[in-house]
């Protein structure tokens, strides 16, 4: 046996409400991304040390290098097929509109060169005014150009691709308790994942309860606090002392702490690194567990999120005139 598929045999699967599974540890591709060749070189890498589970966007500019490393991984044997793979796209603020959510996807799997997505998610709770000759990756949010969201049409169309079989399961990406909830009242097939940020700073634990009672899977983006990238990020992981103090007991890296932390959550985590070690540890969490007392020591790390609503979200004339007010009050 390989060492690509004893390394992925290690890796659990979750099982959805929409009755497929997914990978509990997946690649992300954004933001900051290297040239096309080296990206599509690093995917191939990522399938080789066994990920299976890989996170794109519309925005992100990354699909067609992911579709690439796929069609070359299987011609590689690294895999066998499309089907051992899972991939996720989202849909951008500028297609939350219902009757261009079905060419948005379309274009994303163009772009993939694939018949369909595992998992399709409402990039945003936020509909931007579609601009004549813009580019469709292009990783910027107009604050001014943000308009009321029409959630119950985005999610009838949501659920239109995934009866037409193109997107295997649906989702959303950045909603409130609150905002799913509205969304239940009329789904007719349910939001199969929800993707937060989520870290040892921002803990999520009204979130987690929520979408546990629901059915709803909780899956992390920057789990490491994107390191302090603007308006994502932010240092309050890494440079985490309780996390520096725990990984010298563990004889683990702050990332391996960290990311285990919300593995014991029951949450799926995105992972991002394009250095081949770092790629091979963040894999590394699955044979050991934090004490109790680390537990507890990670649940006094002061509140901080990465996410800068009011930079990138909030405007006296939009939808949203406050942080408070995009979030429902929840943080």
């Amino acid at each position: 046996m390989t060492m690509n598929l004893i390394k992925q045999m290690l890796v659990p699967n979750v099982n959805l409400n929409s009755g497929h599974k997914m990978p509990l540890i997946g690649m992300g591709t954004a933001p900051s991304l290297p040239e096309h060749d080296q990206l599509v070189s690093t995917l191939i890498d990522a399938i080789e040390i066994g990920y299976r589970h890989f996170d794109t966007a519309a925005v992100y500019g990354s699909e067609e290098a992911l579709g690439q490393a796929v069609v070359e991984a299987i011609q590689r044997g690294l895999i066998k097929s499309r089907e051992q793979v899972f991939i996720t796209s989202k849909l951008w603020c500028t297609e939350t509109h219902r009757h261009l959510v079905l060419p948005a996807l379309k274009r994303t799997l163009g772009r993939l060169k694939m018949d369909y997505l595992d998992l399709y998610l409402i990039h945003l709770p936020v509909t931007m005014k579609k601009k004549v000759n813009s580019k469709d990756d292009e990783m910027r949010v107009d604050k001014e150009d943000i308009i009321p969201f029409d959630m119950r049409g985005t999610w009838e169309a949501m659920e239109e691709c995934c009866r037409l079989g193109l997107a295997k399961s649906i989702g959303v990406s950045n909603f409130t308790c609150t905002k799913i909830s509205q969304i239940l009242h009329y789904a007719t097939i349910l939001p199969a994942v929800n993707q937060v940020e989520m870290h040892v700073a921002w803990r999520q634990e009204k979130m987690l309860e929520f979408c546990k009672e629901k059915g709803i899977h909780v899956s992390a983006w920057s789990p490491l606090g994107a390191n302090g990238l603007t308006p994502w990020g932010i240092h309050s992981v890494m440079e985490s002392p309780v996390l520096k103090d725990i990984a010298i007991h563990k004889r683990k890296s702050v990332a391996q702490v960290a990311l285990r932390w919300v593995y014991e959550q029951g949450a799926s985590v995105i992972v991002k690194s394009f250095n081949k070690e770092r790629m091979k540890e963040n894999l590394q969490i699955l044979d050991w567990e934090l004490s109790n007392e680390e537990i507890a020591q990670i649940q006094e790390i002061p509140p901080c999120t990465g996410f800068n609503v009011d930079m990138v979200l909030v405007h006296p004339n939009g939808p949203y005139k406050s942080a408070n007010q995009f979030w429902d009050g929840e943080i």
